[in-house]
């Protein structure tokens, strides 16, 4: 299984982190996605990730809950480091493989929504100039997340010899209708599924009939999120095998097979290397 989005720099796993991580490879996980938040957390993730080369692979990024007052300071340093990082033409085991986690967040609060936007603008177009995909964060904000991103599609296909990638990415965490997916499929996104398929009053398993499993991607957001019957708990990759035992049930196959097919999902979105 390939995880791809934890949180490993969090302080829920400060405590055990190498152990937690050696666990996880011990019980069949092949690769962790690891989002940044902010500029603060670009030190931690580089560092874990250069320990844990060919296992933890780096994203960074400025989340929107982050986005406040010093949100220019922010996006300037971690653009630096993503530069710094693209220029040193690192093995594959130890680039950068996408920027996020990216979005929008309207939960909490709207105060800072005009930066919020041109924080995900910007770093969508970082996304395009350098040929790498986004992993997308939406709370309560789905209408201006869609359009944010079919905006900038839009500008990038009317630009003459752009020498611009296309956006791709994923969805993070997705919950959302049916239409809503749809809408992503569309723009050729992937729909992360995590712990929020497993739980009792999810209508998510409806909302992915006609998604099909070539488009999904496993996650735990970790240390969050933890899948039925470990909800409440501190999440881990390895919990991902309930998350597949839904899918399974949902696509009518077997979960080995729902592995197999995110794994090979994650490996092509963030060109992640082929497993031996």
């Amino acid at each position: 299984m390939i995880d791809s989005h934890c949180h490993v720099d969090e302080p829920a796993y400060e405590q055990d982190r190498e152990e937690f991580l050696q666990r996880q490879k011990d019980g069949g996980i092949e690769a962790i996605v690891v989002p940044g938040v902010n500029m603060h957390s670009v030190d931690g993730i580089m560092d874990i990730c250069r320990r844990w080369r060919g296992f933890c692979y780096p994203v960074l990024g400025l989340h929107p809950q982050d986005v406040a007052e010093d949100w220019q300071e922010q996006l300037d340093v971690i653009h630096q480091a993503i530069l710094n990082h693209v220029s040193a033409n690192l093995d594959v085991s130890e680039r950068i493989v996408a920027i996020g986690e990216i979005g929008l967040d309207y939960h909490y609060t709207r105060e800072f929504e005009e930066a919020q936007h041109e924080v995900f603008r910007t770093q969508l177009r970082w996304a395009s100039e350098l040929d790498l995909p986004v992993i997308i964060h939406n709370r309560d904000a789905t209408a201006d997340t869609l359009e944010i991103v079919k905006s900038e599609i839009r500008n990038q296909k009317s630009e003459v010899r752009s020498q611009k990638s296309a956006i791709r990415g994923v969805i993070h965490c997705f919950s959302g209708s049916a239409e809503v997916a749809q809408e992503w499929l569309k723009m050729g996104m992937y729909l992360g599924i995590g712990g929020v398929l497993t739980f009792k009053n999810s209508k998510l398993a409806e909302n992915l009939a006609n998604v099909p499993l070539e488009r999904l991607l496993l996650e735990t957001d970790g240390p969050y999120l933890a899948p039925t019957p470990h909800r409440g708990e501190r999440n881990e990759p390895i919990l991902m095998r309930f998350v597949a035992m839904k899918l399974a049930e949902i696509y009518n196959c077997t979960p080995q097979e729902v592995i197999e097919v995110t794994s090979a999902n994650s490996r092509k979105l963030f060109r992640l290397p082929t497993k031996k």
